[in-house]
């Protein structure tokens, strides 16, 4: 699948807004991929996966379970796991912070995180931490669409269906004519 054919899912869906969107990571942003409404429709949510799941094939990375975020990346990592045969775990928010609270981790298992949509990287750090702390081991990152400008540090090797850097700004730097636009935080914190 090549990048204009995921973007044309997302449009197809209505997932690729246009306007002033403040991220999770407090950055203000004129595009947002809003995967929920992707992820609504399970024929384009098996679509997109399978072809990250293609992808992932040709990396050849070891790993026994697959993990994701709450909420984005709950459905995006449940079906990487069925494609692949694989089980799949979620860290979900307990009190601000995410947690690993219904699943064991054996020590020394392997997990591919995979997440919807990826900018700063945040939620996927933390997932590692946790699985790390619960002495597991992290040997990939997976996501549909990596919108960072810059490759964020997971401390392990990225794979996207989709890389489309948006441009994004700090508090003090939007710029005029987004400005003029009310902002509108459509994430899932």
């Amino acid at each position: 699948m090549i990048q204009e054919q995921v973007l044309e899912v997302f449009r197809r869906c209505g997932a690729l807004l246009q306007g002033h969107f403040v991220l999770r990571s407090g950055q203000h942003s004129r595009t947002f991929f809003q995967c929920a409404l992707v992820l609504q429709d399970p024929v384009a949510t098996a679509e997109l996966c399978g072809a990250l799941v293609a992808k992932l094939k040709v990396e050849r990375w070891m790993f026994h379970s697959v993990i994701s975020p709450a909420m984005g990346g709950i459905l995006v990592g449940h079906e990487v796991g069925r494609h692949l045969g694989r089980r799949h775990i979620f860290a979900e928010k307990d009190e601000g912070k995410l947690k690993i609270r219904r699943f064991e981790v054996k020590r020394g298992e392997k997990f591919l995180v995979v997440e919807d949509v990826i900018t700063t990287g945040s939620a996927v750090k933390e997932v590692i931490q946790l699985v790390k702390e619960a002495g597991g081991e992290v040997t990939g990152v997976a996501c549909l669409v990596d919108r960072s400008e810059k490759s964020p540090e997971l401390g392990a090797p990225l794979c996207s269906l989709m890389k489309l850097p948006v441009e994004t700004f700090a508090q003090d730097q939007i710029p005029a004519d987004l400005q003029k636009l009310p902002a509108v935080k459509p994430g899932s914190r």
